[in-house]
């Protein structure tokens, strides 16, 4: 089987060559001088050795402007400088430029300068868009929305490639709405070195597969988003042969010291006929690197991160730039690792093209982001090397693709478009009189007795086509329980036929709607989003785990629907909502809860303990051990009776636990993820204590687990609980609500029960059943005040090598599992010597 495995990803590899990209060196390129603007002005400003020409009577351009002002910067010296000035539009207002060279790709940068004019224009007020060839580059764009508080007054520059037909093109600023307005400090437009951008690309989809070819790069636009010299210096662009600018890698990374800088050997890159040039990446980037720190113990096999903000469900092009200044293969020549993308893993052969140790080369890969807004990329090393596990990298590029728009409508076909939407509007009035008359006489008919299909038509328009995955006999649903399904009818009625005043929520997967069945029984129906590519795969495990498992503190599935194209869900109603909801707000603001929400000490330990004993049934129940891969608070739900259980198994991973699960999907919440599994994508139980830890710190805290708003060193809720431990001030940061409520033996015991769920090794943290019992021991010492003893100070360990509970298991025949509850958990906490651990005792499903 290894070798199978080594030659298919040989043979993948070279299958692929086009998109390890080469090409011959263009060294005759150099950057054109033309066309940079420095709007607004009128003389010419000199920036990294390029002339800003002003766009004051301009020459070598066009500008038509109707109304257009100018605003000159109060704070600087407009007198040679690039952003003393801007011009300001409050029409639809174009440059045009001519002497275009047909078929060729175009680097575009905006420059925004936002300030307060010296007429009393607020730059940062402006709202507008900005389109080019056919491409809407902008839309809605406002400043303030695109920068942090800090920076809000600082340059802000937008980059583009495209590829442009003709020999004239336009940039065009729209104000967005009649009281709004554009504006823009400089332009510059020119040609870009040829290749720049192929167009293939291998393609990733957000399954991790990659057996496909990207075609049409040049046909759309791209944003450059992030570009990124690992392990070097910032790269200005003065040093740059195409005038771009690098960023250092480090705030980036998701562990700063599981890659180092490269300790270089060679004098630099070695561009050879064939290999890729100065113009797809400065010296500068293949000079430096950074390989993986594998001499700590600690840090030994772990994978390197870096973590970026992208938009949510788009299409990047992702660049990743290699080049072997280190020397790492020269003794072997055999140096291999992977890299990850997503959740997709691809070989990296740096020797298996260029026999000499220094040849740069980058490979491109077309990536769909997910509904996170991150994308995380990482490098590590293959299993199957024994001789030379390190990795490592250079620089990376991540370019957002932009669609081309329709364009610009001739007058000849005005008319027709003119005429087709007036007749059209006429239609759609008509349409809506003879359906609300249709309506209206059927007002009286129960929902049962309308046809399903008629229903989702009046509901949605037309069925949308789902991208379900079939297995191979052709049935999506060959495997799972079909005792548990429900027809689209009875959903439609409980739903009142997705009635969008029933909408209690909204997540990855869709909307939740609250509902009632026919027999009565509250429920709620979770109904998956149309064109999802990740819907059916959660929809398959929710299905899967809750049709195994039955417990008081999980949330019981009632049954599922897959018909006409539909994935529904139906779950038990839990009548209060989540956990989050009674703790703090949406922006963390505990001062804006509800007093009803404001629960008290033993209700939170009480809820949190709920939640324990589900989460301890999923690992170690009868059903089979079972990680849920996203606990987080809204995932736990609480009943009528304010009973806590947790939901939400669409990411779940069934199978036998052990340490040594190796994953190449890393799915979860952001704020809640197990480092070690973030960075070695290993898989465990104690992923899940991890992120219970972080929820138990948002009870205590009466806080989200990240906040952008809030100083550096609390953005992240675990960091910062963890550094408040370490300093004994875990009091400082509790839920002012609780300030003089909680017991000081209760709150020291739960903030070491915190502090061992956090620790960064899951062979640090506890299992499930002693976090349930160090819980049970908190609630005890807030509700008795026991004394505390003196080897308990704030400063001591918590041992929690105590006696395990004796769980007994008894054969199960039927899919309604029984459950496990400690009932006499006062036989450790009093150390009696009549019990070995606590009593488990058999209790009926419920």
């Amino acid at each position: 089987m290894g070798k199978n495995t080594h030659f298919s990803s040989f043979l993948f590899f070279f299958l692929f060559l086009p998109c390890f990209h080469v090409q011959a060196q263009t060294s005759t390129y150099s950057v054109p001088d033309h066309y940079f603007i420095n709007c607004g002005s009128t003389g010419i400003t000199t920036v990294n050795r390029r002339n800003f020409v002003g766009d004051v009577n301009p020459k070598s351009f066009t500008l038509s402007a109707p109304h257009s002002t100018v605003a000159i910067n109060p704070s600087t010296n407009s007198s040679g400088t690039l952003y003393g000035t801007a011009r300001i539009f409050r029409h639809p207002s174009w440059y045009e430029f001519k002497n275009i060279t047909p078929n060729s790709t175009y680097l575009v940068r905006f420059h925004f300068s936002a300030f307060n004019s010296q007429d009393g224009v607020d730059l940062h007020t402006a709202r507008f868009s900005v389109s080019a060839s056919n491409f809407n580059l902008l839309s809605d764009f406002q400043l303030r929305n695109s920068t942090n508080n800090a920076s809000i007054n600082s340059p802000l520059i937008k980059e583009f490639l495209m590829n442009l037909n003709a020999d004239k093109f336009q940039i065009r600023f729209t104000p967005s709405g009649s009281s709004s307005l554009a504006f823009i400090s400089a332009i510059e437009a020119f040609l870009a070195p040829d290749g720049l951008i192929k167009n293939s690309s291998r393609s990733v989809v957000l399954m991790g597969s990659s057996n496909s070819v990207y075609d049409g790069l040049i046909s759309n636009a791209l944003q450059v988003i992030h570009r990124i010299n690992v392990g070097g210096h910032l790269v200005t662009p003065d040093n740059d042969t195409v005038l771009r600018t690098w960023v250092p890698d480090d705030d980036y990374m998701y562990v700063r010291n599981a890659a180092v800088k490269a300790p270089f050997r060679n004098a630099g890159p070695q561009y050879e006929l064939g290999s890729v040039t100065r113009f797809d990446a400065p010296d500068p980037v293949y000079n430096s690197a950074k390989v993986l720190n594998v001499n700590g113990s600690v840090l030994q096999n772990i994978n390197a991160t870096w973590c970026f903000v992208v938009n949510r469900n788009s299409r990047f092009l992702v660049r990743a730039h290699f080049c072997d200044v280190l020397g790492v293969g020269v003794s072997s020549n055999i140096l291999k690792f992977n890299l990850f993308i997503q959740n997709f893993v691809q070989l990296i052969d740096p020797h298996g093209l260029f026999t000499d140790t220094a040849v740069p080369f980058y490979i491109d890969f077309v990536v769909n982001s997910d509904t996170s807004g991150l994308m995380n990329i990482s490098i590590g090393p293959r299993p199957d090397s024994s001789d030379n596990k390190t990795a490592f990298l250079n620089g990376l590029e991540i370019m957002e693709l932009i669609s081309s728009s329709s364009g610009s409508i001739s007058k000849t076909n005005l008319a027709v478009i003119v005429g087709s939407v007036v007749g059209g509007g006429v239609l759609m009035i008509v349409s809506a009189v003879l359906l609300w008359f249709y309506l209206m006489s059927r007002k009286a008919n129960p929902v049962d007795s309308l046809d399903e299909c008629g229903l989702l038509k009046m509901n949605r328009g037309t069925l949308s086509k789902r991208s379900t995955e079939r297995n191979a006999s052709g049935s999506p649903l060959m495997d799972l329980n079909l005792g548990l399904k429900v027809s689209l009818r009875e959903v439609l009625y409980a739903t009142r036929n997705f009635d969008e005043e029933l909408v209690i929520g909204k997540g990855g997967f869709g909307k939740v709607y609250r509902g009632i069945l026919r027999d009565g029984t509250k429920v709620a129906v979770k109904r998956s989003e149309p064109g999802r590519i990740q819907g059916f795969s959660e929809f398959q495990t929710e299905i899967m785990v809750l049709s195994k498992i039955r417990h008081r503190h999980l949330v019981s599935l009632i049954g599922y629907c897959d018909d006409r194209s539909e994935m529904v869900l139906v779950y038990e109603f839990m009548e209060n909502g989540t956990l989050k909801d009674h703790i703090y707000s949406s922006k963390g603001e505990a001062e804006k809860r509800t007093p009803e929400s404001r629960l008290s000490w033993e209700k939170r330990l009480q809820l949190c303990i709920d939640a324990a004993k589900g989460l301890h049934y999923l690992h170690t129940g009868i059903g089979g051990a079972i990680i849920h891969r996203d606990v987080k608070s809204t995932n736990i739900l609480l009943d009528e009776h304010f009973v806590a259980k947790v939901a939400d198994f669409g990411i779940s991973r069934l199978g036998e636990l052990d340490q040594t699960h190796f994953s190449t999907e890393v799915k979860g919440s952001f704020g809640y993820f197990d480092p070690e599994y973030f960075t070695c994508l290993v898989l465990t139980e104690k992923s899940d204590v991890f992120s219970f830890g972080v929820v138990l710190l948002e009870v205590l805290c009466a806080r989200q687990a990240v906040d952008n708003t809030l100083p550096d060193e609390q953005i992240n809720l675990a960091e910062w609980g963890k550094c408040s431990l370490m300093k004994g001030e875990l009091e400082k940061i509790i839920d002012p609500f609780l300030k003089g409520k909680i017991s000081p033996d209760s709150l020291r015991r739960f903030g070491r029960i915190v502090q061992k769920c956090l620790q960064d090794r899951g062979a640090d943290r506890p299992n499930m059943v002693d976090v349930l019992f160090q819980l049970e021991y908190a609630l005890k010492l807030q509700q008795t005040a026991l004394p505390w003893q003196p080897n308990e100070s704030s400063n001591s360990e918590v041992s929690f090598n105590l006696p395990m509970p004796l769980i007994g298991k008894l054969p199960s025949f039927s899919a309604a599992i029984s459950e496990y509850e400690m009932e006499d958990s006062d036989a450790l906490l009093n150390g009696s010597n009549n019990h070995t651990g606590a009593i488990i005792t058999m209790q009926e499903p419920r």
